[in-house]
C-alpha cells in the first residue's frame, strides 16, 4: 500500500484570532503547516492534474477559512480548516492542520503556542 502526502509548510497570514479584545484589534502573524493525504487508489504515475489534488487550490482554500473567519480558539480555527479541505477535496483521506500561534498572551519566554488537529473520512 502507498501513501502519499502533500505538505504545506509554515503558511504565514496576518489575522485578528484570540480570546482576548486586545487580539482582535491589533491582530498578528499566525504559522500553519497542513498535510493532507491522498487517497491510496490515485494513479500518480500518471502525472497528470486528475491523479492529484492541486496544492494552488488547496492554499487557497486554507487562505480563505482562515482569514475570512474569526476564531477565540485556534484549535477551532484548525478544525474549520480541517473540515473545509475534506469537504472540498474529494481526494484526501486525512488532513492534519497545526495553527502555531507566536504572540501569546503568557508571561513566558517561547517559539509558540500551537493547537493541531487531525481529521479522516
Amino acid at each position: 500500500m502507498k501513501i502519499a502526502k502533500i505538505v504545506l509548510k509554515e503558511l504565514v497570514f496576518f489575522a485578528r484570532h484570540g480570546l482576548l479584545e486586545e487580539e482582535a484589534k491589533l491582530g498578528q502573524r499566525f504559522r500553519l503547516n497542513v498535510v493532507v493525504e491522498l487517497e491510496p487508489s490515485l494513479d500518480l504515475a500518471a502525472d497528470t492534474p486528475d491523479s492529484t489534488v492541486n496544492y494552488v487550490e488547496l492554499y487557497a482554500t486554507i487562505k480563505e477559512i482562515f482569514t475570512e473567519q474569526r476564531f477565540n480558539m485556534i484549535e477551532a480555527a484548525a478544525d474549520a480548516i480541517a473540515v473545509g479541505i475534506l469537504e472540498r477535496f474529494a481526494k484526501l483521506v486525512s488532513v492534519t492542520v497545526e495553527v502555531k500561534k507566536p504572540s501569546v498572551p503568557v508571561d513566558c519566554a517561547c517559539d509558540y503556542f500551537a493547537a493541531e488537529v487531525t481529521r479522516c473520512r
